[in-house]
């Protein structure tokens, strides 16, 4: 993991695609939860570069993998479909991971200190071992300071 000195720029986005389907990951917004490599390491593997094989598996199981990203670092979209906007209509849900940050499913609001507000869609991770260096946000800090709760 990064420390904070040298986590990645905010602003970078990466694009895979096969044509029918395009895979966009932000390396910042990223909170290391392995999901991705540990459940489809045929598309999604740290170990190579690129790290992700967009050939790797079916459009579909890729977007199934894809929608299991918690922190939403990785997105995708249809080639032949508008990007959602990523808009959730349900009920929120708060999640404790074990050892790693609070999750919150659901459309929210959230308001910084100096009173600046920002919208969040889907699911947002929120730090809960305090060593975060983009709090409120998880930024996987947890897994470099062995965090445990």
């Amino acid at each position: 993991m990064a420390s904070p000195d040298h986590s990645p720029s905010p602003d970078i986005t990466k694009t895979y695609t096969n044509g029918e389907i395009t895979v966009v990951w932000k390396p910042a917004v990223c909170i290391h939860s392995k999901i991705c490599w540990t459940q489809l390491i045929a598309v999604f593997n740290p170990r190579e570069r690129p790290w992700v094989n967009i050939q790797g598996a079916t459009s579909a199981r890729i977007a199934e993998q894809v929608d299991r990203c918690p922190s939403k670092a990785l997105s995708y979209f249809r080639n032949e479909e508008p990007i959602d906007t990523g808009n959730v209509q349900a009920e929120s849900l708060v999640e404790p991971v074990p050892n790693g940050p609070l999750l919150v499913y659901g459309n929210l609001r959230v308001k910084a200190a100096d009173g600046q507000e920002t919208q969040k869609n889907k699911v947002t991770a929120f730090c809960r071992c305090g060593a975060s260096g983009n709090k409120p946000y998880c930024d996987g800090s947890h897994l470099a300071i062995n965090f445990q709760g």
